[in-house]
């Protein structure tokens, strides 16, 4: 049976403890979201080679045990966006191993508005890469109400938390605004180095009511087969589990399989009436880990959100409203 990405990454990086060092492991050694071949890119590289792991397990491993200077990259740029929090992340990773020429530089027009923002510009002798990251959280929604038939599922159908967004809507703007940002003439004229190459790296989970039920032939157009996938649950759900033991998760730690003292865990009862006390303050989804005691940790053997019981009357209304573009 193939390991799960959980099984996998605590396989592989069970020796390391720092819960920053274990995000940045996850951020380069995780499985890309998406396939790369597929030709609803357009050519696009949304799946870039990274350094093999073994060439990257020196330098984390040490890193692990001396995390000062990641820390102190952290707390230069304080944040509760995990989108950011990755990007500090990888801007570290990019200055200590590559010769990174600039993170988060902005482009403007002759009127000192915005036109982009380049994530990161990466030095290769007298030319740049482009690299721009994403990570992404979507559960996957189609709607008896809004079905067509023969209609396949397309990355429109991946709604994120808020309901806001979709994974169809997000690639479309990385493929086809941001990772052309080095075209613009004003993009040109303000770079002292030409742009030889751009690239999307786009990690995160997809989130579905029976994950272990998927088949490669039944995922949607663009995912990569591989991808790390958890569960959709109800707290209806939750009740009729048998008993277990876990931790729901604050933000910044959605990136890599959970690890957590064992003291730190709770039962099931405990976490659904945590789940329900968040409910009643914000009606959002709730990232639950669910753990097993392993080498004296509790680690993550599985992961899902929990949504509210309306939430899937609230996905149909988003669908409908977050239709793929013309």
């Amino acid at each position: 049976m193939k390991l799960s990405a959980q099984q996998q990454f605590h396989a592989t990086w069970g020796d390391l403890n720092d819960p920053h060092v274990r995000a940045l492991v996850w951020l380069l050694t995780s499985p890309h979201l998406l396939h790369s071949g597929s030709p609803i890119w357009n050519g696009a590289d949304i799946a870039p080679v990274l350094p093999d792991a073994s060439a990257m397990r020196g330098f984390l491993q040490a890193l692990d045990l001396d995390p000062a200077p990641l820390h102190a990259a952290l707390a230069k740029h304080p944040t509760k966006r995990l989108g950011l929090y990755a990007e500090t992340l990888l801007a570290f990773f990019l200055g200590q191993f590559c010769d990174l020429y600039a993170h988060g530089l902005q482009i403007h027009d002759d009127k000192a508005r915005t036109i982009g923002e380049f994530d990161f510009l990466v030095r290769h002798g007298h030319r740049l890469s482009h690299w721009e990251l994403a990570t992404k959280f979507y559960l996957f929604f189609q709607s008896d109400e809004l079905a067509v038939d023969g209609e396949q599922a397309d990355l429109f159908d991946y709604l994120g938390p808020n309901l806001a967004d979709t994974l169809g809507a997000k690639m479309h703007k990385i493929v086809h605004q941001q990772l052309r940002l080095s075209e613009h003439p004003q993009a040109c004229s303000q770079l002292a180095l030409p742009v030889a190459s751009a690239q999307a790296l786009i990690k995160g989970w997809l989130f579905y009511r029976d994950p272990l039920a998927m088949e490669a032939s039944n995922f949607v157009d663009g995912v990569a087969v591989d991808h790390c996938r958890g569960y959709i649950w109800r707290l209806s759900d939750l009740r009729d589990m048998p008993e277990f033991s876990g931790v729901t998760l604050d933000r910044l730690m959605w990136l890599a399989p959970a690890q957590v003292p064992i003291g730190e865990t709770l039962g099931k009862d405990q976490l659904i009436t945590k789940t329900e006390a968040q409910f009643g303050l914000i009606k959002t989804p709730v990232m639950l880990a669910i753990t097993e005691a392993q080498n004296g940790y509790a680690r993550e053997v599985c992961r899902g959100m929990v949504v509210p019981d309306d939430w899937w009357q609230q996905a149909t209304e988003a669908r409908r409203r977050l239709a793929p573009l013309a």
